[in-house]
């Protein structure tokens, strides 16, 4: 059943950003919660290549020493895992949630969220993650990888917590846009926040219409809804309305040909993403 929020945690910053904004979309979604943890143990390539340079006497014997290291180096990261599980699980009590579950994978992250999609409602990751802490105009690269290959929506978050209030719905008409302004009219998720509709583009009558219907349908789901259609480019205006309207959350497609979703079309991601300091959920 699609109906877990999966939270994916490792050693970054990020995770304790992962694991509240998990806990508040589980108890909104009333949807239960299960930390993901993977471990890649693929070997090291110093250690591959020491191993042939070496004389042929001692070749077997430091072969043997190398692959006990590479056994111990696994168990201390299963460990590792274990102990980061067992504090996101605490962590995520302590925000109310009764009964939060966790699992510990090897393999890649990319391919065990491949394999967990059909249980994936959200997915809630962190922007970068271990190995990239300090790349502070980047993203981690499994984040791409997994935006590219997920067919669910995915929430991206900065690593402190703050609760949405106001969300940014970047709009194109699209029908993957549409299918998310449905989506979010209809989700507990959002059910107390005010929304912010926002088109790229001149002021034409087919924009307003679109814009129209995007504005009717949350507003007969019950929330405050609100919008306008700025010319301009993209990313500015988008960050422009987002500093004067205080938003917290940002919606927005992955993928596409419209000047929006075209944001994240090509061999890397986008400055939108890249300098993004409130989450952003992205949906496919």
């Amino acid at each position: 059943m699609t109906d877990h929020v999966m939270a994916a945690i490792d050693g970054s910053q990020f995770s304790q950003g992962v694991c509240d904004y998990a806990a508040w979309a589980s108890l909104a979604l009333a949807a239960p919660l299960t930390f993901l943890h993977v471990v890649d143990n693929h070997p090291q390539t110093a250690e591959a290549d020491l191993s042939g340079n070496i004389g042929l006497g001692s070749r077997e014997h430091l072969l043997e020493e190398l692959a006990s290291l590479d056994e111990q180096r696994a168990k201390l990261a299963q460990e590792q895992g274990r102990l980061m599980l067992q504090a996101a699980k605490e962590r995520a009590i302590g925000d109310g949630v009764a009964e939060p579950a966790s699992r510990q994978r090897n393999g890649t992250l990319v391919e065990t969220l491949a394999e967990l999609e059909e249980e994936t409602r959200l997915l809630v990751i962190g922007k970068r993650g271990e190995g990239h802490q300090q790349d502070s105009g980047h993203l981690g690269t499994n984040l791409e990888r997994v935006v590219r290959s997920l067919h669910r929506p995915i929430l991206m978050v900065p690593p402190t917590f703050t609760r949405p209030e106001k969300v940014l719905i970047a709009f194109d008409g699209s029908k993957t846009t549409r299918k998310g302004v449905e989506m979010i009219a209809k989700s507990p998720l959002f059910r107390d926040c005010e929304c912010h509709v926002v088109m790229v583009g001149a002021e034409l009558a087919d924009l307003r219409s679109q814009l129209d219907w995007a504005l009717t349908t949350l507003r007969e789901a019950g929330h405050r809804a609100q919008g306008e259609i700025r010319a301009g480019e993209v990313e500015e205006t988008l960050r422009a309305y987002k500093e004067e309207q205080g938003i917290d959350l940002l919606v927005m497609g992955a993928y596409g040909h419209s000047r929006i979703r075209h944001l994240l079309v090509g061999s890397t991601t986008t400055a939108m993403l890249r300098k993004a300091t409130l989450p952003v959920l992205l949906l496919r």
